[in-house]
């Protein structure tokens, strides 16, 4: 093979991502353009040879499109203008046992649409309207701001009437203003990374530059959030960094010989999800990684990204089969997938300060959103679900002697800096959805549907909900249609849809819900003994002494004629929510609103009436001064 001549800055590139220090290998793998003039760049360490190949040349070899090392690297290029933009290509690779295979592009932005996984010339650039929003984030302290998630799928929230999904524009279109409407600060989104099976959510991905095609382009996912962001709404993405899909044509055995995942097979295979493991260890991969990361993050503009299967990343037993696996101090530790994880979240904490890194972690693993540990902004408290959903599926004659279930997280609640995830793993495969959940008939489900959101948004921790909750659907979620849109035209459905608003509403104009979610100071555990009926009443506090919320919670189905609440001073004090109004769904038509506080011992109470399975929000008036009151 001819010699070429390497220009240093491809050399210094190729060195960087062999190094694990390129952090936007994107840039200089996939497709870059000059003019008229397509470079192909791809990694294939092992490979005798490599052709871009495409249906020019019938999917096979030809010497007009052989591409050549750079030098030692593992690197292999070609400059054409034989591809156009929308031309599908593939790499063959002459393996070193001599095959020929043929593999899609692993940094491509497009992909054809299943069952094909090619991929497609794309390098079209999107022109940006989101500077304002962006410039606010930037400036706000990701901590302390409201976070309000609606999760979606996006392929199964709404569809034509035809079955067919909706575009990313169509979903513009839609899904963010009904966003907006309801209250909701973020949109996360389920993996959208190209994938092949439907069934797999997205979780089995081999795209990880690339919108799945089902939606339409690159653009148009870029369009949507760009939207979001003028509508005020961020977008957070469901991001998968430890397995890919286990197809033959795109990741695994890249060239000819483990690439990607780790030489030993029963390493690399991840048998419970069908998935193959990347080797978290070897630098390219974290090159790969972290520029897929970042370009999530920096070219398609979403605000934060969740990670999932952490736990799977940072331990060796959680396979199945593997259950005893420890490492050579005879623990637990992924040692190589804690190191990733820190380098992750400092990488991206230093590029892109505002992003909010999300981890799906079920563990006791120490420090998961620590600087000193693997660095996240929040983690999903799955304790704080679990125990919350066990408490209001129990009949009532159980709950006075199950008050633990709620009180528990107390013990907890700032070892992390928790996110209170009800999520779409928690309304699948026989678990019923939310409303199905809840005890009682129809009229108690909603009203302990209703008191349960209550309960979470005065929990600390910010807030996840997936989409169908918020009117509470009563099938499961299922991902081959869309929502149960037509519950609507029941009156109990909308009523409950009208509530989450204005909860939602309620929790993002009231700082107390979000402004100290982390710290102490930040709430009053004041009334939490009171298992034995049934009631709890806790005080969440802003960072002004005027910004103090109460919450006053009934969980059996009885009401408390003279409930007496703690609150924090002298005054007056008004009801904000009363989750039994009849406009939600409930059965009070007249709605007490106002009340003094009186003193008792050295604490004020007042009296109100606690709906039976209901919860009250409660805040003081605002003092009205007169011109001579100073």
């Amino acid at each position: 093979m001819l010699k070429v001549q390497v220009p240093e800055e491809n050399l210094q590139a190729a060195y960087l991502f062999n190094t694990g220090q390129s952090y936007r290998a994107d840039k200089f793998f996939g497709i870059t353009r000059d003019k008229a003039e397509l470079t192909f760049r791809v990694w294939a360490p092992h490979a005798k040879a490599v052709h871009l190949a495409s249906a020019q040349c019938d999917w096979m070899p030809s010497e007009a499109f052989a591409m050549h090392p750079l030098e030692e690297t593992g690197v292999w290029e070609i400059t054409t203008t034989a591809l156009k933009e929308g031309d599908l290509y593939k790499y063959a690779i002459e393996t070193p046992a001599g095959d020929v295979v043929l593999r899609t592009d692993p940094f491509a932005h497009e992909y054809e649409k299943k069952p094909g996984v090619a991929a497609v010339v794309n390098t079209c650039p999107y022109k940006w309207h989101d500077g304002l929003y962006r410039g606010r984030q930037g400036r706000r302290h990701k901590l302390n701001q409201p976070i309000n998630i609606y999760e979606v799928h996006m392929t199964s929230w709404r569809r034509h009437t035809d079955g067919s999904y909706l575009s990313y524009r169509e979903l513009a279109d839609e899904l963010i203003p009904y966003v907006k409407q309801m209250g909701y600060t973020h949109i996360e989104m389920l993996p959208i990374t190209e994938h092949l099976l439907d069934m797999s959510w997205g979780y089995q991905s081999y795209g990880f530059f690339a919108a799945t095609s089902r939606m339409g382009y690159l653009q148009d996912l870029q369009y949507f959030v760009d939207e979001a962001h003028k509508a005020n709404v961020g977008v957070i993405l469901d991001f998968v960094p430890g397995h890919f899909i286990k197809n033959y044509d795109a990741l695994y055995r890249f060239d000819g010989t483990p690439t990607f995942e780790a030489g030993d097979v029963t390493i690399a295979e991840n048998v419970r999800w069908g998935t193959w493991n990347f080797d978290l260890g070897k630098s390219q991969v974290q090159s790969f990684l972290i520029s897929a990361a970042l370009f999530w993050l920096e070219d398609v503009h979403f605000d934060g990204l969740r990670v999932d299967g952490v736990s799977n990343i940072i331990y060796l037993n959680q396979d199945a089969g593997k259950e005893d696996w420890v490492n050579e101090h005879g623990t637990a530790i992924d040692y190589a997938g804690v190191a990733f994880l820190q380098k992750l979240n400092a990488i991206i904490h230093e590029r892109v300060p505002s992003a909010l890194m999300f981890a799906e972690e079920a563990t006791a693993y120490p420090g998961v959103t620590k600087p000193e540990g693997l660095g996240f902004d929040f983690k999903w408290n799955m304790g704080w679900m679990h125990d919350t959903l066990d408490f209001f599926e129990l009949d009532y004659l159980y709950r006075t002697g199950a008050f633990n279930n709620l009180t528990f997280s107390f013990m907890y609640t700032f070892d992390e800096q928790f996110t209170l995830p009800l999520s779409h793993d928690e309304v699948v495969h026989g678990k019923k959805s939310l409303m199905h959940k809840m005890f009682g008939d129809r009229y108690n489900q909603f009203a302990n549907l209703r008191t349960m959101m209550v309960w979470m948004m005065a929990h600390p921790g910010k807030k996840l909900r997936f989409m169908g909750s918020e009117w509470g659907q009563f099938l499961e979620w299922r991902d081959e249609e869309g929502l149960e849109w037509r519950d609507l035209q029941d009156g109990m459905n909308r009523s409950m849809q009208h509530f989450t608003a204005e909860l939602n509403k309620l929790y993002r104009g009231e700082h107390a819900f979000w402004a100290q979610d982390f710290v102490p100071a930040g709430v009053n555990f004041s009334q939490t003994d009171q298992g034995a009926q049934g009631t709890m009443a806790l005080m969440r506090h802003g960072k002004k002494p005027s910004d103090t919320i109460i919450m006053a919670m009934n969980t059996l189905p009885v009401q408390k004629d003279d409930y007496r609440v703690i609150v924090p001073r002298a005054g007056r004090y008004d009801v904000l929510l009363n989750t039994e109004d009849i406009a939600f769904g409930g059965t009070w038509q007249h709605i007490p609103t106002d009340y003094e506080a009186f003193l008792v011992g050295d604490h004020y109470e007042i009296s109100v009436i606690l709906p039976a399975t209901g919860a009250l929000i409660i805040k003081q008036k605002k003092q009205v001064r007169g011109k001579n009151n100073g």
